[in-house]
């Protein structure tokens, strides 16, 4: 791992956002960046030496914008902005977030189009690096323009304002500062805009949600090889044959995973010749349902990949043409329908992993004792651990609702038309911690069926993750405290540890 990660404002990828974001990493600017920022920064103090008429440094900001500001008030209007959009309201945001938003600003900053001062910028860095979390609430962005809200409440604390989080320990901006030997920066012309202008809030919870879908992938697959031979099931539906005739790049991929798992199966191959024509859709259509998620995720992947590296306020400065233009890059549609996309996408893999559960614990369906526990009737075994399933799968297809379908115009009608793009990062996010514990309990429930089921070896990959579980989940004999073992097992998925055994045992993953 680096001890610094340094930003261009281009090639910024997901794995450094998340290794900032989650592993306290810290930031450095590269020099091609210092130079641009500078060039940028010295247009801005020309023209409002000349008198320039420039939005939100020279004038009033959304429907204010027609209210000329005299140079002697373009300071005192920095400071304004960001108090007056500091009116965010609920719980705060987790660390990883704020983190993940001050990397990314930063990053945008690099591109030499915000007008911002070096010194600016470079403060932001030193209290990403020095481990200050300001404070930011959840609510209150409407996804254009920008976040502005939540964009206030991280850049107060630059100039000792606001709260902050040092230690895990809740204080005020100024205090926070003063504990790490940071002086609060007094922002000039055109600061306060250029600070709170952007998308950062939105891409920061899409980044993280993104990454932690794609790691539930990987799981979903090796779940359902896992619940297919536990239920008897067999390994005809993923014959590279069926899936090259409907190639959709993601299906293909879940099959090629599934039918490698599960290789070498002894359980598999000691019912080939049942009666069964063929297994129900949960076990069957596992690659298409679980591949049509892989194919949403690229979509968002090449979103994210984008917003990542992008200049988002408004106005933007070009050095090169010493010119300023203002436009629209703030506001967050391309995010909300990508965020809105993968909760849709990562919902799915959720809900056909309850039913894979519900059969393992359905004697009916499974062969299996009742709720996968010996002498029921005095034990429940995981006849809950369905339950939360179920409830966790309900509340995600309400959640799945898209945000960006929705506007609301804000600012006496200058900014007409909003993105949502805020609500939809925010409950993805929920959507994927939701997706993870239910593949968990079935990852859980597959382990048990295993080892109720037979001592008939399952297959290479199978067996690989069964051992990983089994090394920190016991076999459950008789009732015990289940939601300690389902906490378990999402660590476990969030270590990437099952992964690694499976890839180890039967290569690569797609």
């Amino acid at each position: 791992m680096k001890d610094k990660i340094v930003l261009h404002g281009n090639d910024f990828f997901l794995e450094d956002l998340v290794d900032i974001a989650r592993n306290n990493v810290g930031i450095k600017i590269s020099v091609e960046s210092k130079s641009r920022i500078n060039k940028a920064r010295d247009l801005v103090d020309k023209w409002v030496k000349n008198g320039e008429r420039i939005y939100g440094v020279t004038t009033g900001f959304g429907a204010l914008s027609k209210v000329t500001i005299s140079y002697e008030d373009t300071k005192k209007l920095q400071k304004k902005i960001l108090l007056s959009h500091a009116a965010g309201i609920g719980n705060h945001m987790e660390e990883d977030v704020v983190r993940a938003m001050m990397a990314l600003r930063v990053n945008d900053f690099c591109r030499g189009n915000s007008g911002l001062r070096l010194e600016t910028i470079e403060k932001l860095s030193q209290v990403l690096n020095a481990g200050i979390v300001p404070l930011v609430p959840k609510k209150g962005s409407v996804g254009a323009s920008g976040d502005l809200v939540p964009m206030a409440h991280l850049a107060l604390v630059l100039i000792g304002e606001g709260e902050a989080f040092v230690d895990g320990i809740r204080m005020s901006g100024a205090r926070a500062l003063r504990k790490k030997s940071i002086k609060s920066l007094v922002l000039e012309a055109g600061e306060g805009i250029a600070l709170i202008n952007g998308t950062q809030f939105m891409i920061a919870l899409g980044c993280l949600a993104l990454h932690d879908a794609l790691n539930i992938c990987k799981h979903a697959d090796i779940a359902a090889s896992m619940s297919l031979e536990t239920l008897m099931g067999t390994r005809a539906a993923f014959d590279p044959r069926i899936h090259a005739a409907r190639p959709h790049t993601g299906q293909i991929k879940a099959a090629g995973n599934m039918l490698r798992i599960t290789e070498n199966s002894d359980i598999i191959s000691s019912h080939q010749d049942c009666s069964r024509v063929q297994d129900a859709y949960t076990l069957r259509c596992s690659p298409q349902v679980h591949g049509a998620s892989w194919d949403a995720f690229d979509y968002v992947d090449k979103v994210v990949k984008v917003e990542m590296n992008s200049s988002t306020e408004n106005p933007l400065i070009f050095s090169e043409s010493e010119e300023f233009l203002s436009g629209g890059n703030f506001h967050g549609q391309p995010l909300a329908l990508a965020c809105d996309f993968l909760s849709i996408a990562i919902s799915e893999l959720a809900n056909i992993s309850e039913r894979r559960i519900e059969r393992l614990v359905n004697p009916q369906l499974s062969g299996l004792p009742a709720f996968l526990v010996e002498d029921g009737g005095l034990n429940s075994g995981f006849m809950i651990a369905q339950y939360v399933a179920a409830s966790l799968v309900s509340e995600n297809k309400v959640l799945a609702h898209p945000a960006s379908v929705d506007s609301i115009p804000t600012s006496a009608n200058m900014e007409d038309h909003v993105s949502m793009g805020a609500f939809a990062a925010r409950k993805c996010r929920d959507i994927v911690a939701n997706t993870e514990e239910v593949i968990a309990i079935e990852l859980l429930c597959a382990a048990q069926g295993i080892d109720l089921f037979t001592n008939i070896k399952a297959g290479d990959g199978t067996l690989a993750a069964y051992d990983v579980i089994r090394s920190k989940v016991d076999y459950m004999k008789e009732d015990r405290f289940l939601s300690a073992d389902i906490a378990k097992m999402k660590n476990l998925l969030r270590s990437g540890s099952i992964v690694k055994a499976v890839e180890d045992k039967v290569g690569e993953l797609y």
